[in-house]
């Protein structure tokens, strides 16, 4: 049983947007089809990853600018934007744009920390302030000051035929509400709740000291708690869980027997500590809607939310995401409490 009842509120799904090199128009195409689909079904939420130098979404926030003028009720994510790329008042302007556009519809995700392959991409992106630029968490508390309506300068008013503000235009005011940070160790999760963030958990957590346990549930939980202990609104605060979760129901017997050995595939990685870093990944669910539920009621991370974004793997095809999303929706969402268009 939960160990506080939290029926299912919102369901949402998470995808990386992967594409052909040489036809990318085909694959953003194909991105903004499931986001939409999304809608029809009832997701309340839809979320792209964040791939620099790859072949997924690099710029989230031009997508989901044309997802909004494609939709208009589901809310649409990013999980997440990584701040080592990018200016905070400049992405504070951007992400304050697609908002109006969107009708307050955006949840902006961020993260910290140095770009990936950062030795090799650092004269690209800093060829000045390499050496200088600060990857912290003070990365994102300008982007909080500057999304939440604090001064950017000092300068205002009115220089000949021009009107000039301190504040970044446009100003979104529910924006700020809507801010969540994606982060996997007790220190993210505790500094996210004291800067009244939302807080995205995902598949991947640090393992911690190596005295510790490495369930991942039980991870997972402690960051959840330590969040809410630490956030203005505590029990009430927003979390969003995102493991990758693949309902079988309708699939075909091949594209079960794919899902299937996708999980097994990567399983070997989830049953202790990978890397320096120490991450602990937790096990994609394959199965019906019914055989998942009971796994995620059993779920410790997974009794601690009321709202997820199950995320889409990688490489699956456009007309498997549809079959995944489909039994989601009409399925596992129900299995799980939750009803279409329950979102407040």
């Amino acid at each position: 049983m939960p160990s506080t009842p939290r029926p299912l509120r919102r369901l949402g799904f998470l995808t990386i947007g992967l594409f052909d090199g040489a036809d990318p128009g085909k694959g953003h195409e194909s991105t903004l089809e499931i986001i939409e689909l999304g809608e029809r079904l009832g997701f309340d939420s839809a979320w792209v990853r964040h791939r620099h130098l790859q072949y997924g979404i690099s710029s989230p926030v031009a997508v989901l600018a044309a997802a909004s003028q494609r939709t208009s009720r589901i809310e649409l994510g990013t999980a997440v934007i990584p701040l080592g790329w990018e200016n905070p008042l400049r992405l504070a302007e951007d992400l304050a744009t697609v908002d109006v556009l969107s009708g307050g519809r955006l949840n902006p995700g961020v993260s910290v920390g140095p770009p990936m392959h950062y030795e090799q991409v650092k004269e690209a992106l800093y060829p000045d302030t390499a050496d200088a630029e600060d990857f912290s968490y003070e990365r994102v508390r300008r982007l909080l000051d500057l999304v939440r309506g604090k001064p950017a300068t000092d300068f205002s008013g009115v220089e000949g035929f021009e009107v000039f503000a301190d504040v970044v235009q446009p100003h979104s005011p529910g924006l700020g509400r809507r801010l969540w940070y994606g982060g996997g160790s007790l220190g993210s999760a505790r500094w996210a709740g004291e800067h009244g963030m939302n807080f995205l958990t995902s598949s991947v957590v640090r393992a911690g000291d190596p005295r510790d346990t490495y369930d991942f549930a039980e991870i997972q939980q402690s960051h959840i708690r330590e969040f809410r202990a630490h956030h203005p609104d505590g029990e009430a605060a927003r979390v969003s869980q995102g493991l990758v979760v693949i309902p079988t129901d309708s699939a075909t017997p091949e594209q079960r027997a794919r899902y299937e050995a996708y999980a097994a595939q990567r399983l070997p990685r989830t049953t202790s500590p990978q890397g320096p870093a120490r991450l602990l990944f937790a096990p994609d669910l394959v199965g019906t809607s019914a055989e998942l539920a009971e796994r995620l009621h059993a779920h410790a991370g997974f009794r601690e939310v009321d709202e997820v974004a199950f995320a889409l793997p990688f490489t699956f095809g456009h007309e498997d995401y549809v079959q995944i999303l489909t039994d989601m929706a009409t399925s596992l969402g129900p299995a799980l409490g939750w009803r279409p268009g329950t979102a407040a």
